[in-house]
């Protein structure tokens, strides 16, 4: 299945469908006043949090005002079943849940130490939009403008109701600034927002088990050089030639069970992002012969978290990117053209081998040492590295989001994450697990040749994987 992007905009003036209110669904906390209010002001917690903004913050940030033609925002998108709530009634949802998230009421002030700290006119009017569509062929364009909609002027975020293609189906699109929130804590305020109270399910360092601060030096280093190196630019490496132009996004979505990948990882030894990122592979192959464009090398950014467990998991970033070349080289059939039916497992032992060491304790504390640690400017500089095409062109991430989730009566029947989408990325690909579905979503600028025939491709990887490695 896919939701494609069309040019034109939506009709912003069609009535919106009756629809009972959202009431409360889940409460402040004991203690914790109501921070709605009628205007659609939101009230700041009593002791309001300042934090210093981290280096990841700052190099996004400083990202921004280089490129300020580029969106440097990600997000996601939730699918509701039942009729779409009235606009004013999604802003107080999203207004009493802020209570719960107070750093969303924040804006970054300061010179050279920024800092987040309350915003004294923070209006949740100017951060929840509705897009209505033109009956059930506006649905495209509505998506399309909720993804390249600009923020409001002084805002970091922002929420986009999405409704009119059908009478008891409706979207929200949640976006966000790069430098306020990464992947990891967009998922937490899934949670806090519409979820049902789960935790966040992802890999932290074990409290238990801390290395002797020697070792601990050590690794970080030789991570930190082990990555620095692979950053720096190849002689006579070229960005993959294929003309797809910086500005307008579009989303194509794919889905699998999430127990499919579980029993391809356990047969091989791997873990379900290895067995996504083999199947991502052997798309990329596929696309290719079908697109045309070729493809000598594809090396993906993966984005992994570094939170502490003790750590604010709703605002900021804590995460190092990572390079990872995908083993695109490994072709599906043999010199005379016969099926090679071996490929798929292949790429995925090849996968495998290039995150045993990232799967571990050692290197993810590691990777948790240098987000803590590394100064500014460094940080930048690596950024901006390992971001350029030259380095990576595929943005590759994924996240648990939650068993279940809703909104007052309304229930989330599937989700797909907006990844960054990088100037002159051929384009990005998340992965969310929802309840018992792992999602694909692939981003991708306007003109990305047969884009959307990637989710399919994908879905296809993984059942050759699936065959691949079930029992004879």
């Amino acid at each position: 299945m896919s939701d494609s992007d069309q040019s034109g905009s939506p009709a912003q003036s069609a009535p919106t469908p009756t629809a009972p209110s959202i009431p409360p669904a889940r409460p402040a906390p004991s203690g914790q006043p109501d921070h709605s209010s009628e205007s659609g002001r939101t009230e700041r917690p009593a002791s309001p949090p300042h934090r210093p903004a981290h280096s990841v913050d700052r190099a996004f940030l400083n990202l921004e005002r280089r490129r300020p033609d580029v969106h440097w925002d990600a997000g996601g998108v939730a699918y509701f079943s039942g009729p779409p709530p009235a606009l004013a009634d999604l802003r107080a949802y999203v207004g009493h849940g802020l209570g719960k998230l107070p750093l969303l009421t924040s804006r970054i002030e300061g010179g050279r130490r920024p800092r987040w700290q309350p915003d004294a006119g923070f209006d949740v009017d100017l951060h929840v939009h509705e897009v209505v569509a033109d009956g059930p062929a506006g649905w495209d364009r509505a998506l399309h403008t909720a993804l390249n909609a600009p923020f409001a002027d002084g805002t970091y975020w922002g929420v986009w109701l999405i409704h009119g293609h059908a009478p008891d189906a409706y979207a929200v699109c949640y976006r966000f600034r790069h430098a306020c929130q990464d992947g990891s804590a967009a998922a937490m305020t899934f949670r806090a927002m519409l979820g049902e109270g789960e935790p966040s399910a992802r890999p932290v360092p074990d409290r238990r088990r801390r290395a002797a601060m020697p070792r601990r030096v050590a690794s970080a280093v030789g991570l930190a050089v082990k990555f620095v190196a692979r950053t720096l630019v190849v002689r006579g490496h070229r960005p993959v030639a294929v003309s797809v132009p910086a500005g307008e996004r579009q989303l194509w979505r794919g889905r699998v069970p999430v127990d499919t990948l579980r029993r391809i990882g356990e047969a091989r030894g791997g873990s379900v992002h290895d067995v996504h990122l083999a199947a991502l592979t052997g798309a990329l192959r596929a696309w290719s012969q079908r697109s045309g464009v070729p493809l000598p090398r594809v090396t993906a950014v993966l984005p992994v978290d570094a939170r502490r467990p003790d750590e604010e998991q709703t605002w900021g970033n804590r995460c190092f990117a990572l390079p990872l070349e995908l083993p695109v080289r490994i072709a599906s059939s043999h010199q005379d053209g016969t099926p090679d039916h071996d490929a798929a497992l292949r790429r995925l032992d090849h996968v495998m081998t290039a995150t045993r060491k990232l799967r571990g304790d050692v290197w993810r504390q590691a990777i948790g040492d240098l987000v803590r640690f590394m100064p500014a400017r460094p940080t930048e500089w690596y950024m901006r590295r390992v971001l350029s095409p030259r380095v990576t062109n595929v943005m590759a991430t994924s996240m648990p989001l939650a068993d279940k989730g809703s909104l007052g009566e309304s229930q989330v029947t599937g989700t797909a994450l907006l990844p960054l989408l990088v100037p002159g990325h051929l384009f990005a690909v998340g992965l969310s697990f929802f309840g018992q579905w792992a999602e694909v979503s692939m981003v991708a600028h306007r003109g990305l040749p047969l884009g959307e025939l990637l989710p399919e491709l994908w879905e296809q990887a993984v059942k050759e994987l699936e065959d691949g490695s079930a029992p004879e």
